[in-house]
This record gives structure tokens, sequence and C-alpha cells, in this order.
């Protein structure tokens, strides 16, 4: 079943190989990502066992990416038909193909058991991802899919080489078979060879923080992020960028599986968490081009994620709680975005103002997805910021604890910044009337999300407490 979860997408992307029409083509995506949520829900509920040869199968962890992931895919496939009826002078066959080519990866990273196997498919979003940031086939948007392509692939070639010395250190040790397979070298961390597992875990450090966007690997977030179209924005920023961060989550199981290592890991990623958190800071205030901003963003809440894992213990709910509601977060406000800038054809705010009057519906998404993803209550974000700072707190990392909520301060102000004169006033006077309307396809997707995040502010359904708990409990268990 699960093989068959994973080749679904695939199958859809063929139909979009295969079907002439750019009007009928996009309608694959929403069927596509209704079935995909609908079997996540059921593998949710009902879990396969491992495959006989241990190599795939869903745990917590991959459980919450997963469902993250579908519900996000969902609601762009739906923007997506009403997005492309607007783009019809571009064909869009590639990028029909891609998004499904990229969710069938995504999907196999979340159930991947082999560190080998993770390790293909997080390359095969990579390289599904880069036609999709160069849609719009102009100088800027060659140039974002160069960097993003580049530093991608350098960072996923690092963590190859992080994944030859993890497998090294299982020879060297000599007690052991020889393995990639994640659940064995959990096992048997304590007895590998500890240079060779110190060198692993810088490598696979540096080369999936790249893929995340922590600073300071993160110079190809603004311009793809800028660059791509909105839906394809919402995928990078809430489903690639989340699989990669259960990359760092399975290093994170070895590392405190094998005792000694634990602690260098958990002070590299808290370094590298504030250090994206400050980039972020920096460079949101007084930014202009409000998609760039929203690139910003998301190297502040990759750090946040790591900075929760770094802490450790009670963050580690948090964690996996972020990771949800960012990718959600993330959602409304790429997508609310793209309907904005397909009104004003500008990204600036030197143009882009009085969006509330002019496009009442993504401009009030856009400004309610500021609040949210900002942590401001009763938005999910709160919730899960709030059990990453508390924790922080009651371990009696009060300086950590003070960087994070000034730093998360800084980060309001600069969105703020950008975000209130863009939503509030007056269109400008000069301004042109736009063809594009707001339509159900467009606006519904990111009030869905927008729906979740309220809801999960307010009442975390029990199914899903329970399996952030075990996710947690996973996490602590390997130590």
């Amino acid at each position: 079943m699960l093989y068959a979860f994973v080749l679904f997408p695939l199958v859809g992307a063929l139909a979009a190989w295969v079907i002439p029409s750019q009007r009928l083509r996009p309608r694959i995506l929403p069927v596509v990502g209704a079935v995909h949520l609908a079997i996540t829900l059921a593998v949710l509920a009902d879990t396969p066992p491992l495959s006989p040869e241990g190599w795939v199968g869903l745990d917590p962890l991959g459980k919450i990416v997963l469902l993250s992931i579908s519900l996000l895919f969902l609601a762009c496939a739906v923007y997506a038909v009403g997005y492309l009826a607007y783009r019809q002078e571009r064909s869009n066959r590639v990028l029909c193909m891609g998004v499904l080519v990229c969710l069938s990866a995504m999907t196999l990273v979340t159930m991947s058991r082999h560190l080998g196997l993770l390790w293909v498919a997080l390359e095969t979003t990579t390289v599904s991802m880069a036609p999709l940031v160069y849609f719009n086939k102009n100088a800027r948007s060659i140039e974002a899919t160069w960097k993003y392509l580049l530093i991608c692939s350098v960072g996923i070639a690092l963590a190859l080489l992080g994944l030859f010395f993890l497998a090294y250190s299982t020879i060297v040790a000599g007690q052991i078979e020889p393995t990639l397979l994640l659940d064995p070298l959990i096992a048997s961390a304590g007895k590998l060879h500890p240079a060779w597992l110190h060198a692993a875990f810088i490598f696979l450090l540096v080369g999936f923080g790249s893929k995340m966007g922590l600073a300071p690997l993160h110079t190809w977030k603004p311009d793809a992020y800028g660059e791509a179209p909105g839906l394809v924005g919402a995928l990078l920023s809430g489903g690639l960028v989340n699989c990669a961060f259960l990359a760092v989550l399975r290093v994170y199981q070895i590392c405190a599986a094998s005792g000694a290592e634990l602690v260098f890991f958990r002070n590299a990623l808290m370094a590298l968490g504030f250090v994206s958190m400050a980039f972020a800071a920096v460079f949101m205030v007084r930014q202009t081009d409000f998609k760039r901003m929203l690139a910003w963003s998301s190297v502040e809440h990759v750090g946040i994620l790591a900075v929760a894992l770094g802490l450790g213990k009670g963050a580690l709910f948090g964690a996996l709680f972020h990771v949800l509601n960012n990718g959600l977060s993330k959602g409304v406000l790429f997508l609310s975005s793209g309907n904005i800038h397909r009104s004003y054809n500008s990204k600036t705010t030197d143009v882009v103002r009085g969006a509330l009057r002019r496009l009442p519906w993504s401009g009030a998404l856009f400004l309610a997805g500021f609040i949210a993803i900002t942590g401001s209550p009763p938005f999910s974000p709160f919730l899960s910021e709030y059990q990453i700072v508390s924790s922080a707190f009651m371990q009696g990392s009060g300086r950590a604890g003070a960087a994070f909520l000034l730093l998360l301060a800084v980060v309001f102000i600069g969105m703020a910044s950008t975000v209130l004169p863009l939503v509030l006033g007056d269109p400008p006077k000069e301004l042109q009337a736009s063809e594009y309307r707001e339509r159900f396809l467009t606006v519904g997707p990111p009030l869905f999300l927008m729906g979740i995040i309220l809801m999960l502010g307010v009442w975390i359904p029990e199914p899903l407490l329970v399996l952030l708990r075990d996710g947690a409990a996973l996490l602590e268990a390997t130590r």
C-alpha cells in the first residue's frame, strides 16, 4: 500500500504529460491531491507495517510531515486550477508534472527508513521543483533557478558525503553489519566509531541544513521564493523545508542514540537556529518586496525549528507542532500573495498598497497570515512558539529564551512595516484596473488553510495531539 501511495502521483504526472488541453490538464492536480489526503488520513488511522526489507514505513515523525504536506498540496492543487486559468500564455504541462513528481518524492521522504533512499527522494524534490521556479521564463527567474539548483545540489552532495562517513563508521566499528537502515543504526549507535560519526553529523547537518535554508546556507531562498509562482513558493516553504527538517530529525535520532554526540549536535542546531533568526530579523526590516519578505520569514522559522530541536525536552513537542503550523501558514501567505501579485503586476510596496480595498479576500487573508506567522493568538503558531520559549525558560536556558523573544519582536516589527502599508490605505490613483478577479478557486484554498490554523489555535483534535506526543516521545526515547 505504501509503495502504491508513492506511485499514485507519478500516474497523475504521466496523465498531465499526455493530456493536450491547457484547460483540462490542471484539473488532475486537485483529484490527485484529494485522493492523496484521503490515503494519508487512512494510513494515519491504520498504519501499514514496515516493508519486509525495512526500507519503507511510517513512524510518528513521518506521519506529521506527511499530514502537513498532504493538506498543503491539496490547497495548492485547487489554487493551481484558478491560477493557471489566468496564465494561458504559458504552457502548464511542466508545472503540472513537476508538482506531482515532487509530491511523490516528498511522500517517499516521509516513509524512508533507509538513509540512502531518503537522500534520493530529497534530491528528486530538488530536481523536480527547479523548472517550476523558472515558470515565468525571465532573467530573474533563471538566476533564481540557477542559485536554487547550485546551492541545494552542493548541500545535498555534502549530505551524501556525510552518509558515506556514517556508513564507514559502521565498517570501522566491526561489531555490527554495515547498513544505512535507520532502525539498526539507532540500535547500534553507541558502538559506531566516534570520529567518523562526528564527521558524518557535521556534513549531514550542513547538507540538510542548506536544503532547509538555515543561515548562512540560505542564499537560494530569497531569489527562488521571490521569482516562483505563489503555489510553488508555498510548496517550497511548507513542503520541501519540512522534508529537509525530517532528514535532520533522522540524524538527530541517531545522534541522540549515540549519547556522546548529543550535546555537540544540539549546540550546533541552536547556533545555526539563532543565526537564521538574526539574519531574518535584519533583512526583513524595510523589505519592499513582499515575496522576498516571505522568504526571510521562512529563514526565521527554520531557525525556530532548529532552536527547538537544540533545546530538546518539552521544546520537541513545540517543534513538531510548528512543522504543521508553519507549513499551513506559509500556504496562506504565498497563495494570497500570488493573488495580490497577479492583480497589481508588482511585488513591491511602492506599487502595492491598499490591497484590502482592491482585493478584499486576498488582502484580509494576507493580513491574517501575517498575524498568524508572527506567533500572535488565537492562531496555532502562537501555541507552538509559546511551547518552545516556555521550555527554554523551564530548562534554565533564560538567555536563549530571551534572545528568542527579542528576535521574534524584531521580526514582527519588520514584517509589520511591510505588510500594513501593503494591505491598508487606498490603492495608488495612477494604478490601472486589472483583469484579475478574485474567484473561489484562488481564494478558497488559503481560506481553508486559515480555518485549520485558527481551529488548531483553539482546539487540537485528540488524534493529532496523540501523534505529536508520540513524535516527541520517539525523539526522547533515542537518548
